[in-house]
């Protein structure tokens, strides 16, 4: 059978399998197996295996995904974002639309320390959802706003992402970091712009806090330092030491985890079926990103060896476009993958694909790399397997619906849509910070 047809069929199959409902990782192993008997080539398997025993688990990059994941929990146990969200609401009193800014605030800030999404929608949505509907808040920027801000985690460091990424491309973790660090925030502060601009120009949609809720500047600025120094103590322990240069990434990360312990003891939150709690939500959310790295090892590694990689890169290579026009094709294929698929998935399947193109081209790969970051944004937000619709409605009231949900996410959408074309014309938001403290 042609390399051609073998990979039509397999991505058919990929296809089938995913809207039968059956886990990612699961289609992606039973794919490869089916593809390599379908080849005539079942003595392929026993090199993928070798290559997942050899490449994936033996690489130490991943370590510090359990131990991010980790540190998120222990911080949310501390509940540290709970008072400062109270600081930041009521800072924002005088704002109109505040409610929605200190939203967009405080999942930066979970951003920086957390890197989970399910994590800080919940968090953030469990904490302002109801207080902005009962202020009067439109149920679809109060959806939008939570669901869009919460996303930011696989962007903004340190970002389990991110770590994956790396260990699949030549550039080290500090570099994404460095390099994901002012998009991440940029795109934050243009949901912050969005919300201002919402607030005025419909200010019926995003309401002022009623005045009897507004306490002295002093007493918020006091409130807020003592809550938010935790976590910014947090992020100077584990970004700093990364971008400083003095820790790997998984030596940071279990600086980090360490902190958070130390965060959780002195707020007095420690307790020890919470701590075993977050140890097993922590085996559990690993396992199946390794099940899914696992999977689809075993899916690209048959993929190449059997021809299917070489025919795409080929296909792609023989549409003769010009090098800006590729990129763009590209990142339309992520956007559409990001409909159906998570993140793990759609970094697994496409840099063995994507990666020698991009590099045949003499583009950046650290600027490729974080404008597909950014592009992932909406792999969250899309219909109809967006994983933060389902977040939303599981936490949102009844009179919220689905439909309130995806209509407000769409802005957002093309938020991101234009920080991708920012990025695509100014390079050096992704590149300037890595080459000045790492020369590349």
């Amino acid at each position: 059978m042609s390399p051609e047809y073998l990979a039509l069929i397999m991505a058919g199959l990929l296809v089938v399998g995913l809207f039968m409902g059956h886990p990612l990782a699961f289609v992606l192993g039973g794919t490869a197996v089916l593809g390599a008997f379908i080849a005539g080539k079942p003595m392929v398997l026993g090199i993928v295996v070798n290559r997942i025993f050899g490449e994936v688990l033996d690489n130490f990059t991943l370590i510090a995904i359990p131990l991010f994941i980790l540190m998120a929990r222990f911080l949310s146990d501390s509940d540290v974002t709970d008072k400062m969200f109270e600081a930041l609401r009521l800072l924002m009193a005088r704002v109109r639309g505040g409610l929605a800014l200190a939203v967009v605030l405080i999942s930066i800030l979970l951003a920086a320390t957390t890197g989970i999404i399910g994590a800080s929608i919940t968090v953030t949505g469990v904490m302002a959802m109801r207080p902005m509907l009962r202020y009067g808040y439109d149920k679809r920027l109060t959806s939008g706003v939570i669901a869009a801000s919460g996303c930011l985690g696989i962007l903004i460091p340190p970002s389990i992402m991110l770590i994956l990424m790396a260990s699949y491309s030549p550039l080290s973790v500090g570099e994404l970091f460095a390099g994901a660090l002012v998009p991440g925030v940029m795109l934050g502060l243009m949901y912050a712009l969005y919300v201002l601009l919402v607030a005025r120009f419909r200010p019926d949609l995003a309401p002022a806090v009623q005045l009897e809720e507004r306490i002295s500047t002093q007493a918020l600025y006091l409130m807020l330092l003592v809550e938010a120094a935790p976590p910014l103590l947090l992020i100077l322990g584990v970004l700093g030491t990364m971008l400083a240069g003095v820790a790997t990434a998984t030596e940071a990360s279990a600086v980090g985890v360490l902190l958070a312990l130390l965060i959780v003891i002195v707020r007095g939150k420690f307790r020890w079926r919470t701590f075993f709690g977050a140890i097993y939500e922590t085996g559990r959310t690993s396992a199946m990103i390794l099940f899914i790295v696992v999977g689809a090892t075993a899916f690209t590694g048959v993929f190449n060896i059997t021809g299917g990689l070489a025919a795409v890169q080929s296909l792609m290579r023989g549409l003769d476009m010009e090098p800006w026009l590729l990129l763009t094709v590209m990142m339309f294929i992520i956007f559409i993958l990001g409909c159906f698929l998570d993140w793990t998935g759609i970094v697994l399947l496409s840099f063995p694909i994507f990666l020698p193109l991009v590099q045949e081209l003499g583009i950046s790969m650290l600027w490729f790399i974080i404008l597909m970051a950014v592009v992932l944004q909406t792999s969250f937000l899309t219909p109809p397997f967006g994983y933060a619709l389902f977040y939303m409605r599981a936490i949102a009231p009844p009179e919220v619906r689905m439909a309130d949900i995806i209509v407000g996410v769409v802005p957002f959408i093309f938020i991101i849509v234009f920080m991708s074309l920012v990025l695509a014309f100014f390079p050096d938001l992704a590149t300037w910070l890595p080459e000045r403290l790492y020369g590349q």
